[in-house]
């Protein structure tokens, strides 16, 4: 077994392994950049090296600083978790050469899947069924507009190095072929430097359903059964679940085989994911599913399987990369219950899902009835530099019903303060009738987003609540509730009882705690304002207006830059007089643009920015004093 692990991995994944390996007695080491220095996986390793500055090209993806961290420390053997280089096949052979223990598939399986032509044409000769198109050499214009007309349109253009949604393009019309082709080879080239697509039929009803294979040294191979992925936003994935909805034993049977069959077709060893794509216009059928790739390194949303399988998968991963056999046989697995997870990201879906960096000043994620797997926690920032993962929140329960509503609670009862969050997002996801009743396919939250959208501005129900809040926190009353027992003459902010006025986001509401539901939970404090949760959603209620507050945050009108960048438009001057909504500058980070505007009406103060000028995150750019 190994002694020592080096996880070369950031965040909630490598805490993930950490917990496994140090449950195995297993040493860990961690590895970490300037901007992870005090991170939470940095921490709770037994052992952590630092690896370089914080952009990831020049720290996690550099390999020869991990294999020099393991050998430093005495690490027998790396852990890749999932992203940066977990299916670098270039990687894992400089592992193994090493002298070290790769804790992942062989190289040659790697490279096997890694291109999306070359492992549709192996999964074929492994009867495994594949989505109808073209994957043949010939790259010329004219070629792929033949074949795109002998599929039918709509057609589907794929890098065949691609992912993550990058290198794809739908076509209805074949007007718009050519034009739709060399764009998604230009992005291609590009972002894996390979310019070569394959085409596929489009898929009216698309379900992404994906299968859990584990294989060892020994030849044995298993399915750990499927997961449903369909809940997604630009090729993103949002919420998973397993098993999947729908899915009759005689389908699962068939694809799950399936599955069995393209890993054993790799020599695969440790664990996978086999990715279909389902025809659901007429529900689950075996003969309307298909593949799409294999992921070789195991994935975000593993634990969904964890949980119905009572299998901890990186138990398993370490226990094979030793040597082990796979430690059940196919028979011995089974399905108990429905799993559902959610990814709670740092980011905006009121301002196009824009990261939201920053310090988490306010966290608490409630895991009564969840797994919360997280690689942060409450008073560090999110860091610009990598995907703004606050948490992974995991449920299971009996059945897809009750897995629903315990997630829907979970939200309800945790909140995140002041960086903004997806969590409203994820509440309204749940709760959209087609979720609920699992009429999903991948276009479901783009075909829905205008409802999914949380409103910025609470409602007044919620405004009332807060005030009521505010009225027992403010004055200690203990089990005495003075709107019930009668207490006369209660005055807060100069308004009498029947009227508080709050403010959030630098907006005023004329509040009645005598309309509020009787609370029968806390609500946290922050600073000094309430936290209050509608739908997943959080707000902050102060008792004053935000130039009477200390400090500068978003809510006082104050204009933050919401990450590392170049400010390179100021639309306003000092002294103007702006309107909500009114765009005052623009900022490129992240490669894109970026435009801050009013919260509300009122008069631009303290301006900072500069066109040309560098500013760091939460950067103070200039101050909007709202209007009497």
């Amino acid at each position: 077994m190994i002694r020592k692990l080096l996880i070369a991995n950031r965040g909630e994944i490598a805490c993930r392994i950490m917990r496994t390996a140090r449950s195995m007695g297993i040493a860990t080491v961690a590895v970490y950049s300037d901007a992870d220095a005090k991170a939470l996986h940095t921490r709770s390793a037994d052992e952590a090296v630092h690896i370089g500055p914080s952009p990831a090209a020049e720290s996690y993806l550099v390999g020869e600083k991990i294999i020099a961290a393991a050998k430093e420390t005495g690490a027998e053997a790396i852990h890749p978790g999932y992203g940066f280089l977990s299916e670098n096949a270039a990687f894992a052979q400089a592992v193994s050469d090493a002298g070290l223990v790769w804790v992942g598939p062989k190289p040659a399986s790697i490279e096997a899947m890694g291109l999306k032509d070359a492992a549709k044409e192996r999964m074929i000769a492994a009867g495994v069924p594949v989505t109808p198109g073209y994957l043949g050499e010939d790259q010329s214009l004219e070629r792929l507009t033949r074949e795109a007309e002998a599929i039918g349109y709509p057609v589907l253009i794929k890098a065949v190095a691609g992912g993550g949604g990058k290198g794809m393009r739908k076509v209805d019309d074949p007007a718009d072929f050519a034009a739709s082709l060399e764009s998604c080879q230009r992005e291609a080239k590009a972002s894996f430097g390979n310019d070569e697509v394959l085409l596929e039929k489009w898929i009216t009803s698309p379900r992404h359903i994906e299968v859990q294979v584990f294989g060892d040294a020994h030849g044995n191979v298993v399915h750990l059964f499927e997961r449903d992925c369909s809940l997604q936003r630009r090729h993103q994935k949002v919420i998973e679940e397993a098993p999947a909805p729908g899915m009759d034993e005689a389908t699962r049977d068939e694809i799950c085989a399936a599955a069995v069959r393209a890993a054993q077709a790799v020599n695969y060893e440790g664990a996978g994911t086999i990715e279909f794509i389902a025809d659901a216009s007429e529900g689950l059928r075996a003969d309307r599913i298909f593949f799409m790739e294999m992921n070789t390194r195991l994935q975000v949303e593993h634990p969904v399987t964890e949980e119905i399988t009572g299998v901890d998968l990186v138990e398993w991963q370490l226990r094979v990369a030793s040597g082990e056999p796979i430690p059940l046989k196919q028979e011995e697995l089974s399905i108990n219950g429905h799993a559902i997870e959610a990814r709670l990201y740092a980011e905006d879906p009121a301002k196009g899902f824009l990261p939201s960096t920053g310090r988490l000043d306010s966290l608490s994620l409630d895991d009564r009835w969840a797994r919360i797997e997280t690689g942060v926690e409450e008073g560090v920032s999110v860091s610009p530099f990598y995907v703004p993962m606050v948490a992974k929140i995991v449920v299971c329960d009996r059945d897809r019903d009750e897995a629903i509503e315990a997630l829907k609670r979970t939200l309800r009862f945790s909140y995140v303060t002041p960086v903004r969050t997806n969590k409203g997002f994820l509440f309204e996801c749940l709760d959209h009738p087609d979720f609920e009743t699992a009429n999903i396919d991948t276009g479901l939250i783009a075909d829905a987003a205008e409802t999914l959208i949380p409103p910025e501005k609470p409602s007044a129900g919620t405004a009332d609540t807060a005030a009521r809040r505010f009225l027992f926190d403010r004055f200690d009353f203990g089990e005495f509730d003075p709107l019930v027992d009668g207490l006369s003459s209660f005055r807060l902010n100069g308004s009498s009882q029947d009227t508080i006025r709050l403010w959030c986001d630098g907006e005023e509401f004329q509040t009645s705690p005598k309309r509020a539901q009787s609370l029968s939970n806390t609500f946290p404090s922050w600073d000094d304002g309430i936290i209050v949760t509608e739908r997943g959603q959080d707000y902050v209620f102060w008792p004053q207006p935000p130039r009477h507050r200390a400090g500068a945050s978003a809510a006082d009108g104050a204009i933050l830059a919401p990450m590392p960048g170049k400010v390179i438009a100021v639309d306003v001057s000092e002294g103007d007089a702006v309107t909500a909504g009114q765009r005052l500058m623009v900022l490129e980070a992240m490669k894109m643009e970026h435009a801050l505007t009013a919260p509300f009406d009122g008069t631009v103060t303290g301006l900072e920015a500069s066109v040309g000028g560098q500013v760091q995150v939460e950067a103070v750019l200039c101050v909007v004093e709202p209007g009497e």
